[in-house]
Protein backbone atom coordinates (compact mmCIF):
# COMPACT_ATOMS: atom_id res chain seq x y z
CA UNK A 1 0.00 0.00 0.00
CA UNK A 2 1.20 3.52 -0.80
CA UNK A 3 2.36 5.57 2.18
CA UNK A 4 1.01 9.07 2.74
CA UNK A 5 4.49 10.59 2.33
CA UNK A 6 4.61 9.18 -1.19
CA UNK A 7 1.04 10.24 -2.04
CA UNK A 8 1.70 13.85 -1.01
CA UNK A 9 4.80 14.32 -3.27
CA UNK A 10 2.97 16.46 -5.92
CA UNK A 11 1.87 18.93 -3.23
CA UNK A 12 4.75 18.51 -0.73
CA UNK A 13 6.08 22.07 -1.21
CA UNK A 14 2.57 23.49 -0.79
CA UNK A 15 2.02 21.47 2.39
CA UNK A 16 5.33 22.67 3.87
CA UNK A 17 4.38 26.28 3.14
CA UNK A 18 0.94 25.64 4.61
CA UNK A 19 2.45 24.29 7.85
CA UNK A 20 4.26 27.59 8.42
CA UNK A 21 1.18 29.67 7.59
CA UNK A 22 -0.95 27.51 9.85
CA UNK A 23 1.42 28.06 12.79
CA UNK A 24 1.15 31.82 12.23
CA UNK A 25 -2.65 31.64 12.01
CA UNK A 26 -2.77 30.12 15.52
CA UNK A 27 -0.45 32.60 17.24
CA UNK A 28 -1.62 34.66 20.20
CA UNK A 29 -0.15 37.40 22.39
CA UNK A 30 -1.33 35.51 25.49
CA UNK A 31 1.62 33.31 26.64
CA UNK A 32 -0.57 30.46 27.99
CA UNK A 33 -2.61 30.32 24.78
CA UNK A 34 0.52 30.44 22.64
CA UNK A 35 2.03 27.57 24.64
CA UNK A 36 -1.09 25.44 24.16
CA UNK A 37 -1.44 26.13 20.42
CA UNK A 38 2.27 25.32 20.00
CA UNK A 39 1.61 21.99 21.77
CA UNK A 40 -1.32 21.29 19.42
CA UNK A 41 0.68 22.09 16.26
CA UNK A 42 3.57 19.84 17.32
CA UNK A 43 1.21 16.88 17.71
CA UNK A 44 -0.77 17.27 14.52
CA UNK A 45 -1.86 14.20 12.60
CA UNK A 46 -1.28 12.96 9.06
CA UNK A 47 -2.27 16.18 7.18
CA UNK A 48 -4.98 14.30 5.31
CA UNK A 49 -7.48 17.17 5.40
CA UNK A 50 -5.07 19.76 3.92
CA UNK A 51 -4.08 17.14 1.33
CA UNK A 52 -7.71 16.86 0.20
CA UNK A 53 -7.93 20.67 -0.02
CA UNK A 54 -4.74 21.06 -2.09
CA UNK A 55 -5.33 18.10 -4.40
CA UNK A 56 -8.92 19.25 -5.04
CA UNK A 57 -7.74 22.79 -5.85
CA UNK A 58 -5.09 21.43 -8.22
CA UNK A 59 -7.66 19.19 -9.90
CA UNK A 60 -10.20 22.00 -10.41
CA UNK A 61 -8.04 24.86 -11.62
CA UNK A 62 -4.93 25.44 -9.55
CA UNK A 63 -3.62 26.04 -6.04
CA UNK A 64 -3.89 29.70 -4.91
CA UNK A 65 -3.44 31.77 -1.74
CA UNK A 66 -7.14 31.18 -1.20
CA UNK A 67 -6.40 27.42 -1.11
CA UNK A 68 -3.96 27.95 1.75
CA UNK A 69 -6.58 29.94 3.65
CA UNK A 70 -9.18 27.23 2.97
CA UNK A 71 -6.85 24.54 4.32
CA UNK A 72 -6.06 26.67 7.40
CA UNK A 73 -9.77 27.30 8.03
CA UNK A 74 -10.57 23.57 7.84
CA UNK A 75 -7.72 22.76 10.23
CA UNK A 76 -8.59 25.54 12.70
CA UNK A 77 -12.25 24.59 12.89
CA UNK A 78 -11.51 20.86 12.95
CA UNK A 79 -8.89 21.29 15.71
CA UNK A 80 -11.42 23.34 17.70
CA UNK A 81 -13.97 20.52 17.47
CA UNK A 82 -11.34 17.93 18.55
CA UNK A 83 -10.37 19.98 21.62
CA UNK A 84 -14.05 20.28 22.55
CA UNK A 85 -14.69 16.58 21.79
CA UNK A 86 -12.03 15.53 24.29
CA UNK A 87 -13.80 17.59 26.96
CA UNK A 88 -17.22 16.11 26.03
CA UNK A 89 -15.82 12.55 26.00
CA UNK A 90 -13.71 13.12 29.14
CA UNK A 91 -10.79 11.80 27.08
CA UNK A 92 -7.25 12.36 28.31
CA UNK A 93 -5.44 11.11 25.22
CA UNK A 94 -5.31 12.23 21.58
CA UNK A 95 -3.09 10.37 19.05
CA UNK A 96 -1.01 8.85 21.83
CA UNK A 97 -0.35 12.20 23.58
CA UNK A 98 -2.09 13.94 26.45
CA UNK A 99 -5.15 15.90 25.32
CA UNK A 100 -5.40 19.64 26.04
CA UNK A 101 -7.95 19.04 28.83
CA UNK A 102 -5.68 16.42 30.43
CA UNK A 103 -2.84 18.95 30.76
CA UNK A 104 -4.73 22.22 31.29
CA UNK A 105 -8.20 21.09 32.52
CA UNK A 106 -11.64 21.47 30.90
CA UNK A 107 -12.18 25.20 31.42
CA UNK A 108 -9.02 26.14 29.53
CA UNK A 109 -9.64 23.47 26.84
CA UNK A 110 -13.11 24.89 26.08
CA UNK A 111 -11.69 28.43 25.84
CA UNK A 112 -8.86 27.22 23.54
CA UNK A 113 -11.45 25.56 21.28
CA UNK A 114 -13.42 28.82 21.20
CA UNK A 115 -10.24 30.74 20.36
CA UNK A 116 -9.41 28.44 17.42
CA UNK A 117 -12.97 28.78 16.14
CA UNK A 118 -12.72 32.58 16.33
CA UNK A 119 -9.32 32.54 14.56
CA UNK A 120 -10.86 30.56 11.70
CA UNK A 121 -13.73 33.03 11.38
CA UNK A 122 -11.34 35.98 11.55
CA UNK A 123 -9.05 34.51 8.87
CA UNK A 124 -12.02 34.09 6.53
CA UNK A 125 -13.61 37.49 7.14
CA UNK A 126 -10.32 39.42 6.94
CA UNK A 127 -9.67 37.89 3.51
CA UNK A 128 -13.32 37.92 2.38
CA UNK A 129 -13.36 34.14 1.94
CA UNK A 130 -17.13 33.98 2.38
CA UNK A 131 -17.77 31.03 0.03
CA UNK A 132 -15.19 28.86 1.78
CA UNK A 133 -16.39 30.04 5.21
CA UNK A 134 -19.94 28.93 4.34
CA UNK A 135 -18.71 25.52 3.11
CA UNK A 136 -16.70 24.83 6.27
CA UNK A 137 -19.26 26.34 8.69
CA UNK A 138 -21.94 24.07 7.21
CA UNK A 139 -19.66 21.10 7.90
CA UNK A 140 -19.10 22.10 11.55
CA UNK A 141 -22.86 22.50 12.02
CA UNK A 142 -23.43 19.04 10.56
CA UNK A 143 -20.73 17.53 12.76
CA UNK A 144 -22.49 18.89 15.87
CA UNK A 145 -25.88 17.65 14.66
CA UNK A 146 -24.46 14.21 13.84
CA UNK A 147 -22.89 13.90 17.28
CA UNK A 148 -26.16 14.84 18.99
CA UNK A 149 -28.17 12.49 16.75
CA UNK A 150 -25.82 9.65 17.70
CA UNK A 151 -26.11 10.45 21.43
CA UNK A 152 -29.91 10.44 21.15
CA UNK A 153 -30.01 7.13 19.27
CA UNK A 154 -27.42 5.44 21.51
CA UNK A 155 -29.63 6.11 24.53
CA UNK A 156 -32.57 4.39 22.84
CA UNK A 157 -30.54 1.74 20.93
CA UNK A 158 -32.78 2.12 17.88
CA UNK A 159 -30.23 2.72 15.15
CA UNK A 160 -31.21 1.52 11.68
CA UNK A 161 -28.86 1.40 8.69
CA UNK A 162 -30.48 4.59 7.41
CA UNK A 163 -29.80 6.45 10.68
CA UNK A 164 -26.24 5.07 10.83
CA UNK A 165 -25.51 6.60 7.40
CA UNK A 166 -27.11 9.89 8.44
CA UNK A 167 -24.88 10.01 11.56
CA UNK A 168 -21.62 9.26 9.74
CA UNK A 169 -22.52 11.53 6.82
CA UNK A 170 -22.80 14.39 9.28
CA UNK A 171 -20.12 13.42 11.81
CA UNK A 172 -17.29 12.32 9.52
CA UNK A 173 -18.11 12.73 5.84
CA UNK A 174 -19.16 16.39 6.10
CA UNK A 175 -15.61 17.44 7.03
CA UNK A 176 -13.87 15.60 4.17
CA UNK A 177 -16.64 16.82 1.87
CA UNK A 178 -15.92 20.43 2.95
CA UNK A 179 -12.18 19.94 2.28
CA UNK A 180 -12.84 18.91 -1.33
CA UNK A 181 -15.47 21.61 -1.89
CA UNK A 182 -13.28 24.33 -0.30
CA UNK A 183 -10.33 23.26 -2.46
CA UNK A 184 -12.45 23.45 -5.61
CA UNK A 185 -13.93 26.84 -4.62
CA UNK A 186 -10.46 28.25 -3.87
CA UNK A 187 -9.34 27.44 -7.43
CA UNK A 188 -12.20 29.45 -8.96
CA UNK A 189 -14.26 26.40 -9.98
CA UNK A 190 -17.93 26.82 -10.96
CA UNK A 191 -20.65 26.08 -8.36
CA UNK A 192 -21.44 22.85 -10.29
CA UNK A 193 -17.85 21.62 -9.97
CA UNK A 194 -17.74 22.62 -6.28
CA UNK A 195 -20.89 20.55 -5.74
CA UNK A 196 -19.33 17.60 -7.58
CA UNK A 197 -16.28 17.76 -5.31
CA UNK A 198 -18.50 18.06 -2.25
CA UNK A 199 -20.25 14.81 -3.26
CA UNK A 200 -16.89 13.18 -4.00
CA UNK A 201 -15.66 14.06 -0.50
CA UNK A 202 -18.85 12.78 1.10
CA UNK A 203 -18.44 9.35 -0.52
CA UNK A 204 -14.83 9.15 0.72
CA UNK A 205 -15.85 10.25 4.21
CA UNK A 206 -18.48 7.52 4.46
CA UNK A 207 -16.00 4.87 3.23
CA UNK A 208 -13.41 6.19 5.72
CA UNK A 209 -15.83 5.86 8.66
CA UNK A 210 -16.95 2.35 7.69
CA UNK A 211 -13.26 1.36 7.62
CA UNK A 212 -12.82 2.89 11.08
CA UNK A 213 -15.83 0.96 12.36
CA UNK A 214 -14.42 -2.28 10.96
CA UNK A 215 -11.27 -1.83 13.07
CA UNK A 216 -13.41 -2.23 16.20
CA UNK A 217 -14.09 -5.84 15.23
CA UNK A 218 -10.55 -6.54 14.00
CA UNK A 219 -7.42 -7.92 15.62
CA UNK A 220 -5.58 -6.16 18.41
CA UNK A 221 -2.73 -4.66 16.36
CA UNK A 222 -4.76 -2.36 14.09
CA UNK A 223 -4.12 0.80 16.08
CA UNK A 224 -7.65 1.22 17.37
CA UNK A 225 -8.34 -0.96 20.45
CA UNK A 226 -10.84 -3.71 19.89
CA UNK A 227 -14.39 -3.13 21.15
CA UNK A 228 -14.11 0.62 21.84
CA UNK A 229 -17.36 1.38 19.98
CA UNK A 230 -19.17 -1.37 21.88
CA UNK A 231 -17.89 0.01 25.20
CA UNK A 232 -19.34 3.38 24.18
CA UNK A 233 -22.62 1.68 23.08
CA UNK A 234 -22.13 2.86 19.49
CA UNK A 235 -24.08 0.73 17.06
CA UNK A 236 -22.08 0.62 13.80
CA UNK A 237 -22.77 -0.95 10.41
CA UNK A 238 -21.32 -4.46 11.07
CA UNK A 239 -23.43 -4.77 14.24
CA UNK A 240 -26.57 -3.32 12.60
CA UNK A 241 -26.32 -5.94 9.82
CA UNK A 242 -25.76 -8.74 12.35
CA UNK A 243 -28.76 -7.65 14.46
CA UNK A 244 -31.00 -7.43 11.39
CA UNK A 245 -30.03 -10.99 10.41
CA UNK A 246 -30.44 -12.42 13.93
CA UNK A 247 -33.42 -14.22 15.44
CA UNK A 248 -35.58 -12.23 17.85
CA UNK A 249 -34.00 -13.98 20.87
CA UNK A 250 -30.40 -13.45 19.67
CA UNK A 251 -31.12 -9.83 18.85
CA UNK A 252 -32.56 -9.22 22.31
CA UNK A 253 -29.56 -10.91 23.95
CA UNK A 254 -27.00 -8.91 21.94
CA UNK A 255 -28.74 -5.57 22.59
CA UNK A 256 -28.76 -6.46 26.30
CA UNK A 257 -25.00 -7.19 26.18
CA UNK A 258 -24.24 -3.87 24.44
CA UNK A 259 -26.49 -1.93 26.83
CA UNK A 260 -25.65 -3.56 30.15
CA UNK A 261 -22.39 -5.53 29.81
CA UNK A 262 -20.30 -3.25 27.62
CA UNK A 263 -17.46 -3.11 30.14
CA UNK A 264 -17.02 -6.90 30.33
CA UNK A 265 -14.24 -8.09 27.97
CA UNK A 266 -15.71 -11.60 27.65
CA UNK A 267 -19.12 -10.18 26.68
CA UNK A 268 -17.52 -7.74 24.22
CA UNK A 269 -15.72 -10.67 22.55
CA UNK A 270 -19.05 -12.51 22.43
CA UNK A 271 -20.58 -9.56 20.52
CA UNK A 272 -17.55 -9.39 18.17
CA UNK A 273 -17.82 -13.14 17.43
CA UNK A 274 -21.56 -12.78 16.81
CA UNK A 275 -20.93 -9.98 14.28
CA UNK A 276 -18.15 -11.89 12.52
CA UNK A 277 -20.13 -15.13 12.26
CA UNK A 278 -23.19 -13.36 10.86
CA UNK A 279 -21.21 -11.84 7.96
CA UNK A 280 -21.41 -8.31 9.37
CA UNK A 281 -17.77 -7.52 8.54
CA UNK A 282 -18.04 -8.79 4.98
CA UNK A 283 -21.21 -6.76 4.41
CA UNK A 284 -19.69 -3.56 5.83
CA UNK A 285 -16.56 -4.02 3.71
CA UNK A 286 -18.69 -4.44 0.57
CA UNK A 287 -20.53 -1.20 1.38
CA UNK A 288 -17.22 0.58 1.97
CA UNK A 289 -15.94 -0.42 -1.47
CA UNK A 290 -19.28 0.59 -3.00
CA UNK A 291 -18.78 4.14 -1.71
CA UNK A 292 -15.16 4.08 -2.84
CA UNK A 293 -16.33 3.15 -6.35
CA UNK A 294 -18.91 5.95 -6.36
CA UNK A 295 -16.13 8.40 -5.41
CA UNK A 296 -14.00 7.14 -8.31
CA UNK A 297 -16.89 7.58 -10.75
CA UNK A 298 -17.01 11.29 -9.85
CA UNK A 299 -13.22 11.66 -9.91
CA UNK A 300 -12.84 10.04 -13.34
CA UNK A 301 -14.98 12.79 -14.88
CA UNK A 302 -11.89 15.00 -14.55
CA UNK A 303 -8.96 14.69 -16.96
CA UNK A 304 -5.88 12.70 -15.90
CA UNK A 305 -3.33 14.68 -13.89
CA UNK A 306 -1.00 14.28 -10.93
CA UNK A 307 -3.76 15.81 -8.79
CA UNK A 308 -6.32 13.25 -9.95
CA UNK A 309 -3.82 10.47 -9.25
CA UNK A 310 -3.12 11.98 -5.83
CA UNK A 311 -6.82 11.97 -4.94
CA UNK A 312 -7.20 8.44 -6.30
CA UNK A 313 -4.36 7.27 -4.05
CA UNK A 314 -5.81 9.14 -1.06
CA UNK A 315 -9.15 7.38 -1.59
CA UNK A 316 -7.37 4.01 -1.72
CA UNK A 317 -5.42 4.93 1.42
CA UNK A 318 -8.64 5.57 3.37
CA UNK A 319 -9.95 2.08 2.67
CA UNK A 320 -6.67 0.11 2.76
CA UNK A 321 -5.05 1.69 5.84
CA UNK A 322 -4.15 -0.56 8.76
CA UNK A 323 -5.10 1.94 11.49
Amino acid sequence: MLKLDHIKIPIAAELDAFEEKFKVSMQSSVPLLDRITHYIVKRKGKQMRPMFVFFSAGLCGGITESTHRGAALVELLHTATLVHDDVVDNSFERRGFFSVNALWKNKIAVLVGDYLLAKGLQLSVDNQEFTILKIVSDAVQQMSEGELLQIEKVRRMDISEEIYYEVIRQKTASLISSCCAAGAASSGATPEVVEMMKNFGEKIGIAFQIKDDLFDFGVDDVGKPKGIDIKEKKVTLPLIYALNKASKADKKQMINLVKNHNDDEAKINQIIDFVRESGGLTYAEEQMFLYQQQAFEILYKFPKSEFRSGLENLVKFTTERKK
